[in-house]
């Protein structure tokens, strides 16, 4: 089964580019250690929040972005492997420092439980994170799969990955469970939703938005003001870079 180390960090704004040659030095290493794609996305739309919000889950000052990002492998194994590779590997004292404080930087193993249409060649990315009770895990999956069909595809986006948490650690500044406030026994996702832009995305939540006008919002199976969203634009994506 495909496995994602999903992350959330911040990054000095003035420090965009050493970013994107940071992340472009480090995929080969990756890819080395058997990493199928990496993707990074730089935070354009990340709205506050009144619970929880992507700026509070990694702690991000008045200066900095909001990176969203993902390695996908073809399974756990293989994951766990290359991280534990990675400790002791050598060529990691050659790689240039990270432009950002890693130690406000929140990650997690994740599992898809639901996978629809495609994110490649994606111009813009809508990232969540929240947090669903273990027992809940089959209603997320089907309101997810509905929702794919009756409203995102419907509106213009080409695909959707929904991501159940599988390995979370705590963390000592922040993590994915802080992040949501999590509470006991619930499972933190990562998850995004793929579009062709901004525009066609902004608009669809419009038309999302008048389809609700006036109705009864459905009972969601987690509480819905512990999600988090916001807008990023890809800035690295290794099907592009080779």
């Amino acid at each position: 089964m495909a496995y994602y180390s999903g992350f959330v960090c911040a990054v000095p704004t003035a420090n965009k580019q050493t970013y994107i040659n940071h992340v472009t030095a480090v995929w080969p290493m990756f890819r080395g250690y058997g990493a199928i794609r990496m993707v990074e996305a730089w935070g354009a739309d990340i709205p506050r929040g009144k619970v929880t919000d992507f700026h509070g889950a990694v702690n991000a000052r008045d200066d900095e972005a909001i990176v969203f990002s993902w390695i996908e492998w073809p399974d756990k194994s293989t994951a766990d492997a290359a991280w534990e590779r990675m400790q002791g590997d050598p060529a990691m004292q050659d790689l240039p420092p990270m432009p950002f404080d890693g130690k406000r930087a929140i990650m997690g193993g994740f599992e898809p439980i639901l996978k629809e249409g495609t994110d490649r060649g994606a111009g813009y990315l809508q990232g969540f994170i929240l947090a669903v009770p273990g027992e809940n895990k089959a209603a997320y999956t089907g309101m997810a799969r509905e929702a794919w069909a009756t409203a995102f595809q419907p509106y213009g986006c080409i695909g959707t990955v929904e991501a159940w948490g599988v390995d979370v650690p705590r963390g000592k500044q922040t993590d994915f469970h802080r992040a949501a406030k999590a509470e006991d026994g619930e499972v933190p996702l990562f998850s995004w939703t793929a579009w062709p832009d901004k525009p066609t995305c902004d608009a669809a939540a419009k038309a999302m938005e008048a389809d609700m006008e006036g109705k009864e919002f459905p009972e969601m199976p987690f509480d819905g003001m512990r999600m988090m969203w916001g807008g990023f634009e890809p800035i690295f994506d290794s099907d592009k870079a080779g």
